[in-house]
């Protein structure tokens, strides 16, 4: 029986160490076991972020094995190969779908029967690949998907609003990567639509400001690893607040990957969109009501998709 208050971090580089941490300073879990191919280097993140216990909550983090899984209420994977400067997340595919299936049969051998969560990047693919290989139901395989995308989304628009971002409501969908797309149809500044709250706050030139937003969201990791190397505080983050609500079971809706059978007309795929999540993983698929523009958006994002998986 899995226990939800016990986790599992397959690869600690700087996203999974991150991870351990965000996870730490939370208090979700009562204990986190830490898995790399470098059992030394597990051992070390988890000595150095269990010094921090005392200070935060009372709980176990120490480094394992792959048996570690078999009790796991919920298995991390955030191992892969590196995304490099000018690569793009697409570009590891080949790489990062052998390391997937290789950590998934593992993981499977043990015994484990809770909820995977897909970090390693490209997610949206990896997430179906994770799936296919581990054959769990589909609700069970999570990719971390476009939950740091949207939160990239809501902290860019505060800052051009000069609004709280917890009062901006709206989400990116698609592929976590170059095709994805905001829904602006939908976005919202405390319920009051986007374009009417810039005209209420004298924003001028908002498609202008619509355009630089969307590119600044889905540039930033390119920006980023370009600056310092890696992005991990963000999706670690991201990735704590996926998991606090599944082991609170709070039904709240995340934009994040699942494999599609029929939904927005896509079967065969993982891809990040609107979904209500709690304790059995992903309940139910929001397929909301997007204009032409989006529509047409979200379906290119879908065949980029389709076309990689049909290479594996």
């Amino acid at each position: 029986m899995p226990k939800k208050d016990k986790a599992v971090i397959v690869g600690v580089g700087f996203v999974g160490s991150s991870t351990a941490y965000a996870l730490m300073l939370k208090g979700v879990f009562q204990e986190i076991v830490l898995i790399d191919a470098n059992s030394g280097k597990a051992e070390g993140e988890a000595m150095d972020i269990s010094h921090g216990l005392p200070y935060s909550h009372h709980m176990t983090i120490r480094a394992g094995s792959y048996e570690d899984c078999a009790d796991a209420g919920i298995v991390i994977i955030t191992a892969g190969a590196a995304q490099k400067p000018g690569e793009t997340r697409l570009d590891l595919i080949k790489k990062n779908s052998a390391i997937m299936r290789s950590i998934v049969r593992e993981i499977k051998a043990s015994g484990f029967d809770g909820i995977l969560l897909i970090v390693a990047n490209p997610v949206d693919v990896l997430t179906h690949v994770a799936y296919v290989e581990s054959g769990l139901p589909k609700e069970r395989v999570i990719g971390s998907g476009t939950v740091l995308d949207t939160a990239r989304f809501k902290y860019l628009l505060s800052k051009s609003l000069k609004v709280d971002a917890r009062n901006v409501h709206g989400i990116i969908i698609g592929e976590h990567g170059d095709s994805e797309l905001p829904v602006w149809s939908i976005t919202n500044i405390g319920g009051m639509p986007f374009s009417e709250f810039c005209s209420v706050r004298g924003v001028k030139g908002k498609e202008k400001l619509m355009e630089q937003i969307h590119e600044e969201v889905r540039d930033s990791a390119y920006r980023i690893i370009e600056k310092k190397g890696a992005t991990y505080y963000g999706v670690a983050t991201a990735i704590a607040r996926i998991c606090e609500v599944i082991v609170k079971n709070e039904h709240t809706m995340l934009p994040v990957s699942t494999e599609l059978t029929g939904e927005y007309g896509f079967s065969g795929l993982a891809l990040s969109v609107p979904s209500i999540v709690g304790s059995k993983g992903v309940e139910t698929v929001l397929e909301l009501s997007l204009n032409h523009e989006e529509r047409t958006q979200l379906s290119s994002s879908a065949k980029t998709l389709k076309e990689i998986i049909a290479t594996l």
